[in-house]
């Protein structure tokens, strides 16, 4: 069975296992330790010691090569993508744009660890503002992920997605 692929998924299967790792086991693995950490964090409230430092780095890490994954991608993706209407409908654009959309929560993590935003803020309520940066982090992260890997032509309007539309009902 031949399934067209979101360009989400695309990118991911391109270049074994280069890719793969590039564009989503690196993030991935950030957002859980930093998840992972920040749960801890949360419940201990120790605020300095190895797992705050680790904290810390991995976030400002995250922001920094999510900065470069999105600048890659907006210049040899997206804005291509856009300009040259190559989009394989809406599920393909929700896909990328969700992905993309992690830059938000990463830069801002990163911005918080390195003392750019935020700096009048007490630690409480940084540990907050931090918590919130990486909830948001994993709900774009998977949607991008749910969306990237539906076949994109069962929201373009195809024959095939009406034919399928009409066998279920």
């Amino acid at each position: 069975m031949n399934m067209n692929m979101t360009h989400y998924m695309g990118l991911l299967a391109d270049n074994q296992p280069w890719n793969l790792l590039i564009f989503m086991a690196v993030p991935v693995i950030c957002a859980e330790i930093l998840a992972i950490s920040e749960i801890a964090i949360l419940f201990t409230r120790k605020l300095d010691g190895a797992l705050k430092k680790l904290n810390k780095v991995t976030g400002i890490f995250a922001g920094i090569y999510f900065t470069g994954i999105f600048i890659y991608l907006m210049k040899t993706a997206y804005i291509p993508l856009t300009v040259n209407g190559d989009w394989k409908g809406w599920i393909d654009v929700v896909a990328v744009t969700f992905y993309l959309l992690g830059i938000i929560p990463f830069l801002g993590m990163a911005l918080l660890d390195l003392g750019l935003i935020y700096r009048n803020k007490t630690e409480e309520e940084k540990l907050k503002i931090h918590a919130i940066f990486v909830s948001i982090f994993l709900v774009v992260a998977h949607i991008a992920m749910i969306f990237g890997m539906i076949d994109p032509s069962l929201g373009s309007g195809s024959a095939d997605g009406h034919n399928m539309m009409k066998m279920n009902m």
